[in-house]
């Protein structure tokens, strides 16, 4: 097992924007974040959390600065290289984006369509099981205009976490859930960073959760101005 961590940014600069209109959104970040960890990213609305996520997803071009990513440069890589490192992670976002049109068990087993050909009974089998997980086995077969806002994202929870991901990237997952289904949301998550090393970075403004995480980062206008560690609970 490496102890190389499976994020690490350094002197990470972005803007957006050109010309006269350019404005930087995030200035000199450095950080590493160590396998199995779940750390949250906390700050106002506008102060760069979300830009820095997508950053470290590869989802956006990394401008100034270095990010590599379970051991990879992302700053100018190759499209080739950042969609096969795009396979190790797992998304959920506020907004669930599932297919109206598939059931439960549907959109989960999309998020085993990256990992290459599975057989449909393997596929279905695990999908199955992600959605036990997040409480859900009485709706395998329920299509998204039958769930509730909450069930819903735990759907979309599910489908981040089948494939069994090295790093899940969360930007506000809790939002749409209830006190405890987003604590239960939060602590299988870090079941999993235990049980098989899964990294979590989570962006949110639900303090219900905070007392959960190993570390809380947190952003001001784009600067990383507070760094707290806690003793896992």
């Amino acid at each position: 097992m490496t102890d190389t961590p499976p994020i690490n940014a350094q002197a990470l600069n972005h803007w957006f924007g050109s010309g006269e209109a350019r404005k930087q959104a995030l200035f000199d970040i450095s950080l590493q974040i160590p396998r199995g960890s779940f750390t949250a990213l906390v700050g106002p609305s506008g102060s760069g959390k979300t830009t820095l996520l997508t950053l470290l997803g590869c989802l956006r071009d990394v401008q100034e600065g270095s990010v590599q990513l379970l051991g990879h440069e992302l700053r100018a890589a190759p499209e080739a290289d950042l969609i096969t490192l795009r396979r190790r992670l797992g998304f959920i976002f506020q907004a669930h984006n599932l297919h109206e049109s598939l059931t439960a068990m549907q959109n989960v087993m999309m998020g085993l369509q990256v990992h290459g050909r599975i057989d449909d009974a393997t596929a279905k089998q695990a999908a199955a099981h992600a959605l036990g997980l997040v409480g859900l086995s009485e709706r395998l077969h329920y299509l998204p205009g039958n769930l509730s806002g909450g069930q819903k994202q735990r759907v979309a929870v599910s489908r981040a976490l089948v494939g069994s991901p090295d790093i899940v990237m969360a930007d506000e997952p809790t939002a749409a859930l209830d006190r405890e289904s987003g604590a239960n949301v939060v602590d299988l998550l870090k079941r999993m960073g235990q049980a098989r090393g899964t990294t979590t970075l989570m962006v949110t403004h639900d303090g219900r959760i905070l007392d959960r995480a190993d570390r809380i980062l947190t952003l001001e206008d784009g600067r990383i101005v507070k760094d707290e560690r806690r003793s896992p609970a």
